[in-house]
């Protein structure tokens, strides 16, 4: 959801990507609230951290505490930020009803929305993580 919410939002000023560490698959239901507010999400696909090893990245952001905490160390002037999000599939797993779980995605879309609004200018008020 934030590659999308960032070339959604922020196309003239970031080029974004996004990875893992343990990459799961495209979410249908993420796929599905992203569509609600507008942005589509469909053609994107969840790609292993080593598929962007060679790019140069200026930022790299964590998103989720186990991300964080197996990061690995970016070589040159990379500068790791973590903003720690509940996981969606995690939250959803709990639900009683599709309903349910659609609302945990929705809360954690409008969350990453609201992150994704403050780039760039946000990293560079936050310390970086060592």
């Amino acid at each position: 959801m934030a590659e999308g919410w960032a070339r959604h939002l922020k196309a003239d000023s970031i080029e974004a990507y996004s990875a893992g560490i343990d990459p799961q698959g495209l979410s249908d239901k993420a796929v599905k609230v992203m569509a609600e507010v507008g942005v589509d999400i469909s053609h994107q696909r969840s790609k292993h951290l080593d598929e962007q090893k060679a790019i140069p990245f200026d930022y790299v952001v964590t998103l989720c505490d186990e991300a964080h905490e197996q990061c690995p160390i970016f070589p040159g002037k990379t500068r790791v930020f973590h903003m720690g999000f509940d996981d969606p599939p995690q939250l959803a797993a709990q639900a009683r009803s599709e309903q349910e779980a659609l609302d945990c995605y929705r809360r954690v879309r409008d969350q990453i929305n609201a992150f994704v609004s403050a780039l760039p200018e946000s990293l560079t008020s936050k310390p970086a993580t060592e």
